[in-house]
């Protein structure tokens, strides 16, 4: 048995210790949210948080993160309330398919921890999702007011 504490609930699951944690949230726990790309950790569509660090989760077998604490898109707002990534994505209109834009987030949730007022040499390196319908401008731009919004 695996135990897992997602977005402050606990989970108690049967599998495979090599299931990768992408797929115990998806088809175990059916938190869809976490989305699949490419299956080889490239891309970033799958990121979530494992206790706290950006981690792309289907790469990451399931029993390596027993007893962590994992933080999905779905668990990023609180009490009701955009994170502070997603209110600027919207205010941005971010998203264009939006296949990849719940990767996007959690890793840029993230990132502003250790990045609080990033530059733009700091996302370019440190951000490495891929978004096919290239929607960096609009992404930069709502990183760059998501770190404004840590500031006030």
């Amino acid at each position: 048995m695996i135990s897992l504490t997602i977005n402050g609930t606990p989970h108690r699951l049967d599998v495979e210790p090599d299931m990768p944690l992408l797929w115990a949230l998806r088809d175990e726990l059916g938190m869809t949210g976490t989305k699949y790309g490419c299956g080889i950790a490239q891309c970033g569509a799958c990121t979530v948080h494992v206790d706290g660090v950006a981690m792309r989760s289907c790469s990451v077998p399931v029993a390596s993160v027993d007893g962590a604490r994992i933080t999905t898109i779905e668990g990023l707002a609180e009490a009701g309330r955009l994170h502070h990534v997603q209110a600027a994505w919207v205010a941005h209109d971010v998203p264009q398919c939006g296949y990849c834009q719940s990767g996007q987030i959690m890793a840029v949730a993230a990132f502003l921890k250790q990045y609080p007022t990033p530059t733009d040499a700091e996302i370019d390196e440190n951000l490495t999702n891929i978004c096919r319908c290239g929607t960096y401008p609009r992404l930069r731009a709502a990183i760059h007011t998501a770190a404004a919004s840590l500031k006030g």
